[in-house]
Formats: structure tokens, sequence, C-alpha cells
């Protein structure tokens, strides 16, 4: 693998729980032993979300995390303290707000066209995805179309998203120009 690499962790409430005292515990366990550069607290169903966005913050900061985001709220991301957001793909117009709030900013890009709007809209990074099969995703559109977005897009920093559950999957991606890798399921 690729030391330059970088490595995303995001959350899901079926892996991680949206019990506070769960999730911390299971949040702590990945943070110690998965190098992580950047981590993002996703959870669309919990009714607990500030607490456990909270909970998430401070363990993030206690193991030194660079980059530790909100999906989809960047208002909150700011209140709360995290260094940035991802923003899925139906919001493009929100990533000057989320830049004019000094917030590291994501979006989810699933082809070349948002990948262009995102780089117009000076968007910090984009995930691309899905590369491998994911439940409930689109058709993955293979290393090869990954390979084709990161030589084309080559100033744009590009993190592979989707079905990434092993170091066969990371080492795919390494012989690629992205930027890093993203998942939830890798980490657990």
């Amino acid at each position: 693998m690729r030391d330059d690499l970088i490595s995303y962790l995001i959350t899901d409430p079926k892996y991680y729980s949206n019990d506070k005292n769960v999730f911390e515990r299971n949040i702590r366990r990945v943070l110690k032993i998965k190098k992580v550069d950047i981590a993002c607290f996703r959870d669309k169903e919990s009714e607990n979300f500030n607490e456990l966005a909270n909970v998430f913050i401070k363990v993030c900061k206690e193991f030194n995390i660079e980059k530790i985001l909100i999906n989809g709220h960047y208002k909150l991301a700011k209140k709360l303290g995290a260094t940035g957001v991802h923003l899925t793909s139906s919001q493009f117009e929100k990533i000057k707000k989320a830049k004019d709030l000094d917030l590291y900013t994501i979006i989810s890009c699933h082809n070349y066209d948002d990948i262009e709007k995102a780089q117009n809209l000076y968007a910090d990074a984009i995930t691309f995805s899905p590369i491998f099969h994911s439940p409930n995703k689109s058709e993955a559109k293979g290393i090869h179309i990954l390979k084709e977005a990161t030589s084309i897009y080559e100033n744009t920093n590009i993190i592979a998203l989707g079905g990434i559950i092993d170091d066969e999957h990371i080492t795919k991606i390494s012989n690629t120009k992205a930027f890093g890798f993203a998942s939830i399921r890798y980490f657990i």
C-alpha cells in the first residue's frame, strides 16, 4: 500500500451502534487498531445524532485525527467543532457555504460531471463511488474507471469509496492516482 494513501473512516449505526456508550467503545476500538487520517460521523437514523456526533468528535480529537467530519450537516459540523463536512451528491450548492465556514469539504460524486462540478466549486476532496460491489448501491465502477478518473482529474483529491472491505481492495486502489480510500466496513 502507498504510504501517502489517505485512510478515511465513515461510521454507520449498523456497525457502531446508536447507544452512546457502545458507540464510544466501538469507535475507540477501531481507532486503536487502524490507521485513520480522516473520520466522518455518518448516521441517517439515530434520534440522538447530536449526542453521538459530540462523542465522535471528542474521541477523534483524543486520537489526533486531523480531519473530523460530520456527514451532510455543515452548520452542525461548525457548531460542534468538527473540522469538516462530507456533503451528499445532492448538496453541491452547499460547498461554498461550508468553505465560507472554513470547513474541510468533501462531496460525494458518482460520475465525471459531478467531479467537474466539485472541482469548479473548489471542494477540498471528493469521494467517487461505488468502486467495488456494495450493498444497495448502483453497479460497481471497477478499478479501471477509478484509474481513468484519477488520470483525467489528477488535480482533484479523489477518494475511492464503495465495497472496500480488505487489503486486496486497498492494494488495487494504491495502483491508481487516488488520494485515498474511504470505507465503513474495512475499519470494522
